[in-house]
C-alpha cells in the first residue's frame, strides 16, 4: 500500500501473500515471480540470513539495511535471529517446497494479479 500511495502503479507492485518465512519468500520470489537478481531491504540484523537463503537458491542478491531508528525489544529479535539462522542453514541446504507454490506470476507482467 505504501508504494501505491507513493504513486507507484499497482501494475508494478507484486504482493506475496504466501511468503510465510524468509525462506518461503525467497523461494517464491524465484519460482513464482521469476526473480533471479534482487535487492533485499530489511533490518540490519536480518540481512545476512536473507542474503544467505537467496544465494543458496541461486538468486543474485544484495542487501540494504532499513534501520533508520532503534526500536525497543531488539534483544528479543537478536535472540530469535540466532535460532532462525540455525534453522535456515539447514532449510536452505535441503530446499523443501514452500507451504504454497501456485502458478507463475512473472514480474515482467501485471502486479495487479497479486492484489487482494
Amino acid at each position: 500500500q505504501y508504494a501505491i500511495n507513493a504513486n507507484i502503479p499497482s501494475s508494478d507492485v507484486f504482493m506475496d501473500h504466501a511468503g510465510f518465512s524468509t525462506y518461503e519468500s525467497m523461494y517464491r520470489a524465484k519460482e513464482i515471480f521469476g526473480i533471479d537478481k534482487m535487492i533485499i531491504v530489511t533490518q540490519k540484523y536480518h540481512i545476512s540470513r536473507a542474503l544467505y537463503i537467496a544465494r543458496m537458491l541461486g538468486i543474485e542478491a544484495y542487501g540494504v539495511a532499513s534501520d533508520y531508528r532503534t526500536f525497543s525489544g531488539q534483544f528479543y529479535r537478536d535472540c530469535r535471529e540466532i535460532l532462525a539462522r540455525v534453522k535456515d542453514l539447514f532449510i536452505a541446504i535441503i530446499q523443501p517446497d514452500p507451504t504454497y507454490l501456485g502458478e507463475a506470476i512473472p514480474i515482467s507482467g501485471d502486479g495487479t494479479a497479486t492484489n487482494g
